[in-house]
């Protein structure tokens, strides 16, 4: 049996990050960093305990090494990312804000290595991870990516594997909005656990309710639904209950890039300890907050001490002041 809590899948890019603010062709100095929504949720997990298996593909660069060292020194296992001689790793430019805005990113990616991920990227020892986390951006990067994406939930939703979802979607990388709709839909029946955004549960869905939207993929299979409102908080909706959750206060908004991701480690961590819809629901308000308060995708992610540190108290805090208690 596997020692892994969680599999997940996907591609990690390389990403230069503007050291001052203003239009990326003005900026003169970068530092490195990694991006990938996909290993956000991985080290998200990591953090928080769960031993996280990670596949993917990097070319044989510097940048390879550089994204796998990253992974590794975060917790992830990555005996099962591949390194392809010849195709490169994907990276990406950001560019910095300080107004809470969202920043301008350029992606590097066509035709990387993390595209060629393939069906026979999958290795049996994966397959007994107790849990496994999907995206809509694998079955975007290409056709072998999207089979791979597709049979890998397959087969662990046969060998009795929860899956969440979550489409992310990446609009750009599709050849058409039909194609995208039809393929992510797809993939969001497999899985127990579905985690749109408002606005890509009406695009994929034609409903404009979160209630609506919780249903159809209901419909579809799913157990749980859970709809991120943003600021306002989030709806989830079982077939035996449903409900908003308000939204965790947030003085400055530092930097809107993995907010979701850090609202799907919340959600997948506390479903996955056994806690019920509601308290997840809560901790993946507060660690999507925690995550805008820091700059960098994925530097907001909470440690298990800093989670039992902050995570009671601040709810404490919301609870009073929603009851108006001092």
């Amino acid at each position: 049996m596997s020692n892994f809590d969680v599999l997940s899948f996907g591609e990690t890019m390389a990403m230069l990050v503007a050291d001052e603010t203003g239009d990326l062709a003005d900026v003169n100095q970068f530092h490195k960093r990694i991006a990938g929504a996909d290993s956000n949720v991985a080290i998200g997990l990591s953090r928080l305990g769960f031993q996280v298996a990670w596949l993917s593909r990097v070319g044989a660069d510097s940048l390879g090494r550089f994204v796998v060292g990253t992974l590794e020194k975060e917790g992830l296992d990555c005996r099962h990312v591949a390194v392809d001689p010849a195709h490169p790793t994907g990276f990406q430019l950001k560019s910095r804000t300080d107004d809470g805005s969202d920043p301008q990113v350029e992606y590097f990616r066509r035709g990387s290595a993390a595209s060629h991920l393939s069906v026979d990227s999958i290795a049996l020892p994966l397959l007994a991870a107790r849990h496994l986390h999907a995206t809509g951006i694998v079955p975007a990067l290409s056709v072998t990516a999207r089979a791979m994406s597709f049979e890998l939930m397959c087969r662990m939703r046969e060998a009795g594997r929860s899956l969440s979802f979550d489409p992310n979607l990446r609009p750009s990388l599709w050849s058409n909005e039909a194609t995208m709709i039809r393929e992510i839909n797809r993939h969001a029946a497999l899985a127990h656990w579905v985690l749109p955004g408002l606005g890509e549960g009406r695009l994929l869905t034609g409903f404009d309710d979160p209630a609506d939207i919780a249903a159809f993929y209901l419909e579809l299979g799913a157990e749980a639904v859970v709809i991120k409102l943003g600021p306002d908080g989030a709806y989830y909706r079982t077939a035996l209950d449903q409900g908003f959750i308000a939204g965790v206060p947030v003085a400055r908004v530092v930097d809107t890039v993995g907010a979701g991701d850090g609202f799907a480690v919340g959600l997948i961590s506390a479903l996955l300890e056994g806690r019920d819809i509601t308290e997840a629901v809560r901790r993946a308000n507060w660690i999507g907050s925690r995550a805008v308060q820091s700059r960098g995708d994925m530097e907001g992610l909470p440690t298990r001490d800093e989670l039992s540190a902050e995570f009671e108290t601040a709810i404490g805090e919301q609870a009073r002041s929603h009851t108006g208690q001092r």
